[in-house]
C-alpha cells in the first residue's frame, strides 16, 4: 500500500486580522488590522498610503455613519498611531461593520472583504462628479499575492481585483458595479535581484486567475443576505477584539 502524503501547506499570504475596539463620539466603532511582515509592498487607491510601495500594515477602519470629517488622512494617521504602529502603511475607511468580514483563499492568494452596499451604483452615469474629501469606502478589498508582482502587475492585479468585484455583485443580484468610494489593497512580495517578478495579474494569468476567484468568493460572501449567518456566508468571520485603542 502506497502511503498518501498531506498536501503541502500553504504559507498565508497575509495573515487573519486582528480585530480592535474603540469608543469615537459615542459609538462602539471597529477596525481590521493586517500586519503584512517584511519584504512586501502593496498598492492602494486608500487615502492614506495609496499608491505602490513598501508598506507594514493595513488598517481598515469602521466609521460612523454619515461621517463628516474633512481630513481622513490625518484620522487614519492617529488611529494606526493609537494602535501602536509605526512606519508605512495603508489605512481604508468603511462605515460597513468590518466585524463581519468575508474571507477566501484560492492556491495561495488570500482576499478579505468588508462591504455594505446601501449606497451602491454604476460606475457611469450622467453628471459630474463632486471635488473634496472621499467619503468612506463601503466596500474594501484587501487581497494578498505569494508572489513578487512588477509595478504593471500591481496595476494589473487592482483591475482583476475590481472586474472579479464587479462579477459577484452582478452575480449577487445588485444592480450596480461597486458604490461610489470603494477601495482597494493588493500586497505582494517586493521584487528581488537575480529573481524574476511577475509580469502579469490578468485574470488569465497565474496569480491573476487565483486572484479573481478569491475576490470574487469573498465579495459574494460578504454581500450575501443576511450577513452573517445568511446563504453563502460560510466565508464570513468574526474577528478576536483586541479592546482599547
Amino acid at each position: 500500500m502506497t502511503a498518501v502524503l498531506p498536501p503541502h501547506p500553504v504559507t498565508p499570504a497575509l495573515p487573519a486580522p486582528r480585530r480592535l475596539t474603540r469608543t469615537e463620539d459615542g459609538a462602539r466603532l471597529h477596525a481590521l488590522l493586517w500586519t503584512a511582515g517584511p519584504g512586501r509592498r502593496a498598492i492602494s487607491s486608500a487615502v492614506l498610503g495609496g499608491g505602490i510601495g513598501r508598506r507594514a500594515w493595513i488598517l481598515n477602519a469602521q466609521v460612523s455613519h454619515g461621517y463628516r470629517r474633512t481630513d481622513p488622512e490625518r484620522h487614519l494617521a492617529c488611529l494606526a498611531a493609537d494602535a501602536g504602529l509605526s512606519g508605512p502603511g495603508v489605512g481604508l475607511m468603511t462605515a460597513a461593520d468590518v466585524s463581519a468580514y468575508a474571507h477566501a483563499r484560492d492556491g495561495g492568494v488570500e482576499a478579505f472583504v468588508t462591504a455594505g452596499v446601501d449606497v451602491r451604483d454604476w460606475a457611469a452615469r450622467p453628471g459630474e462628479g463632486a471635488e473634496g474629501a472621499p467619503e468612506p469606502g463601503t466596500i474594501n478589498v484587501v487581497v494578498a499575492v505569494p508572489a513578487a508582482l512588477t509595478d504593471a502587475a500591481l496595476v494589473n492585479a487592482v483591475a482583476t481585483a475590481t472586474e472579479a468585484k464587479v462579477q459577484a455583485l452582478v452575480e449577487s443580484g445588485h444592480d450596480c458595479s461597486g458604490t461610489p468610494t470603494d477601495a482597494v489593497c493588493v500586497v505582494a512580495d517586493a521584487p528581488v535581484p537575480d529573481r524574476e517578478a511577475y509580469a502579469f495579474a490578468g485574470p488569465r494569468s497565474l496569480w491573476g486567475a487565483r486572484l479573481a476567484r478569491a475576490v470574487h468568493r469573498a465579495v459574494r460572501d460578504a454581500v450575501a443576505e443576511g450577513v452573517p449567518g445568511g446563504p453563502g456566508t460560510s466565508g464570513v468571520t468574526h474577528g478576536t477584539p483586541v479592546p482599547g485603542y
